[in-house]
């Protein structure tokens, strides 16, 4: 979109673009349905290509390697990054490691800087998030049993996670606990602490079957238990008690990349919807797409992927003028919005190639089993309704939590 173009962005999606075509694309189809960790050393030898043409790290500063661009102009990069799922990866931007390195870079010390983040810059190592918990609703983070109790100059973290995403490879964890189990908010009773997953205690008890598939690396989603983990306090992420607002503050800038990236998605569906439609032959000189049903489809589709980008586009524009604090209501919007967007385009695109598209001869079918959490994760549509319709009618003067 050219209202959220600028010079630097697009002398950088092209070199981009020429990668995802000429490197990346041409693994998925044998790669995809294999484990992580058989795939992992190709696509290291594309990171390796990736720093070499300096498009390490784009999410980042000038100051941290990075080339400086704002939410907006990386949004847009998300995007095209999206159109695979090996393209932030290779960028060294994918989700955790990019969350942890943001929350890290504003709210870690020194220690942790040059301990965990910078390893973590340069790609040499991996991380995850562990916040949810079976036990508990996982739209409500500050409800949570797991525990860090301070012994001598170390917390000792007891608890059960899952939806734990990469902790298969990680290298350490940044985990919610309660440390202020007594204070009067329950706002104010957890902290993010960074576990290393060598600690003792540490136990990655499965990574979840997910829609039939159970993966490693990358793609998994584990379940975990802390047993006695002793770590320093010098782990600790910002102050105690400050692990709500930690964890807000990542899903601002993170429900941006989250839903960028579900539009590059979209767009490449589109694409194999359009192709399929304009050369699947029905009958003599009857193509797929002569039929009225598939060209609304083509049109709905259209429509809504613009809509979620000039949506998401503006909602990080506000993020990057005034703070993800000031655009709660427009971060709430595009999460529910581009989520429904996303499964509407798979759907129809699975639906225009009938019983190929069901198959993993293509990439939808892979994309329909690992993005159906989009409506789940980082808050349900539900409760982003909810929030979102409160906020509105607040301003008619009806507060809906009585």
């Amino acid at each position: 979109m050219s209202i959220f173009s600028t010079e630097k962005l697009e002398q950088v999606l092209p070199k981009i673009k020429v990668l995802l075509e000429e490197r990346i694309y041409p693994l998925e189809k044998n790669y995809l349905n294999l484990p992580f960790n058989e795939v992992a050393d190709e696509l290291g030898k594309i990171r390796e290509i990736v720093k070499e043409k300096g498009l390490w790290n784009l999410h980042l500063s000038e100051s941290h390697g990075g080339l400086g661009f704002s939410l907006v102009e990386f949004g847009q990069i998300s995007e095209l990054l999206g159109t695979s799922p090996y393209g932030h990866y290779c960028f060294n931007c994918n989700a955790p490691d990019i969350g942890n390195q943001e929350l890290l870079l504003g709210n870690a010390s020194d220690y942790i800087k040059q301990t965990f983040l910078e390893p973590l810059i340069q790609g040499k190592t991996h991380s995850c998030f562990s916040m949810t918990e079976p036990e508990f609703a996982g739209s409500n983070p500050v409800m949570m049993a797991t525990t860090a109790v301070k012994e001598g100059d170390n917390y000792i973290i007891n608890g059960h996670k899952w939806f734990t995403t990469a902790a298969d490879g990680a290298d350490f964890a940044i985990v919610m606990a309660n440390t202020n189990p007594e204070a009067e908010s329950p706002y104010q009773k957890a902290s993010m602490i960074i576990v290393p997953t060598n600690t003792e205690g540490f136990h990655l008890t499965r990574n979840i079957s997910i829609m039939g598939e159970e993966n490693n690396g990358y793609f998994s989603h584990a379940e975990i238990e802390y047993k006695d983990c002793k770590v320093p306090i010098k782990n600790l992420i910002g102050n105690e008690g400050e692990g709500f607002k930690l964890a807000q503050q990542r899903l601002g800038p993170g429900r941006i990349h989250h839903c960028m990236r579900w539009i590059g998605i979209c767009e490449r569906a589109f694409d194999l919807m359009c192709k399929r439609a304009a050369t699947r032959q029905l009958s003599e000189g009857v193509k797929l797409g002569h039929k009225q049903t598939i060209q609304n489809w083509i049109a709905e589709s259209r429509a809504e992927i613009n809509a979620s980008r000039y949506m998401v586009l503006h909602t990080a524009q506000k993020i990057d003028e005034v703070g993800a604090k000031e655009a709660r209501m427009e971060i709430s919007t595009i999460k529910f919005y581009v989520a429904n967007v996303l499964m509407n385009v798979l759907d129809r695109a699975i639906q225009v190639h009938g019983a190929l598209g069901i198959t993993d001869d293509i990439i939808l079918s892979f994309w329909y089993r690992h993005e159906r959490g989009a409506r789940i994760y980082d808050g349900p549509d539900e409760v982003h309704k909810t929030a979102l319709a409160g906020k509105i009618l607040k301003n008619y003067g009806l507060d809906i939590k009585k």
